[in-house]
């Protein structure tokens, strides 16, 4: 069977697993505590029943209450929880993402709170990568506004757009960073922090990149301004096709992103690139990470 054809997961299917908010907490709490619940009290693992009261559940032996939303993204929200679930679900289906717009419009919360909802879920999609390797590709990239001086090309001393460096393994996962900039200082510290000493690294010809060679990697250049963009196996064309996801979403989806928010929507462009393969559908992989939720 297609690959793509397993992980796809409906709105059929969501409807069938996640009928009400009962069905949602005994996801979490299944989730939370696949070997039963641990009993502070009772100081072991014990039976619990459903609170019907409140999101909760009860130690059969001593009356503890557990709290599975605790910890979790959905902690102290009068949201239900199925509209929680609802707007993961929402934020799964594409592979460009949704606006809080539409997350208001799908589940009929208001803007504001779609707007929590909206940045609550991104942040569970802030994924640290510190250990790319084998053959990488960098390059850097300008976000925002169309440039003042209606020129194309790297913008210079008080642009309106964000330069963001991005360095991705054939194959593999990639790593997208907002930077102050794009100088030598900036972007070094960046690259080796996320790429392994002695990766085989891949760039145009741009002058930051010249001091490559002497923090340990083994770097190959492709030369823009020449017109060339292949060169056997030396290119950069993984990133960039990153880029153009990237910006068509923001252009498409979003409109316009600040600056103050960049990162948390660069952060969830990666996490689909890097789990595009996974063989979960994209829903149950970002709802898995509830737990990393403040």
């Amino acid at each position: 069977m297609n690959n793509n054809r397993m992980r796809k997961y409906t709105v059929q299917d969501f409807s069938r697993d996640f009928p009400d908010d009962a069905a949602c907490l005994e996801w979490l709490r299944g989730h939370l505590y696949p070997d039963g619940i641990f009993c502070k009290v009772c100081q072991k693992i014990t039976k619990h029943h459903r609170v019907k009261s409140r999101p909760s559940y009860s130690c059969d032996w001593c009356g503890h209450h557990v709290h599975p939303t605790a910890g979790t993204v959905f902690e102290k929200s009068t949201t239900p929880l199925r509209l929680w679930f609802h707007a993961v679900f929402l934020i799964a289906s594409t592979r460009c993402g949704v606006s809080a717009k539409q997350i208001e419009r799908e589940t009929g919360v208001t803007y504001k709170t779609a707007w929590r909802m909206f940045n609550k879920i991104r942040e569970l999609l802030d994924e640290p990568i510190d250990s790319l390797s084998g053959e990488v590709e960098i390059d850097e990239t300008y976000i925002g506004g169309k440039r003042r001086d209606g020129k194309t090309g790297r913008p210079g001393i008080g642009s309106n757009k964000t330069p963001v460096v991005g360095m991705v393994e054939r194959a593999g996962r990639v790593v997208a960073v907002k930077t102050a900039n794009v100088s030598r200082t900036t972007i070094m510290p960046v690259i080796t922090s996320h790429v392994l000493p002695r990766t085989n690294v891949y760039t145009d010809e741009y002058r930051s990149y010249d001091s490559l060679k002497y923090e340990g990697y083994a770097h190959r250049r492709i030369h823009h301004a020449s017109k060339v963009y292949v060169a056997g196996t030396v290119h950069t064309n993984t990133i960039e096709g990153f880029w153009s996801l990237v910006k068509r979403g923001i252009n498409g989806v979003y409109h316009a992103v600040s600056q103050k928010y960049l990162q948390s929507y660069l952060n969830e462009y990666a996490f689909r690139y890097n789990h595009r393969n996974d063989e979960m559908p994209m829903f149950k992989t970002m709802l898995a990470r509830v737990s990393r939720g403040d």
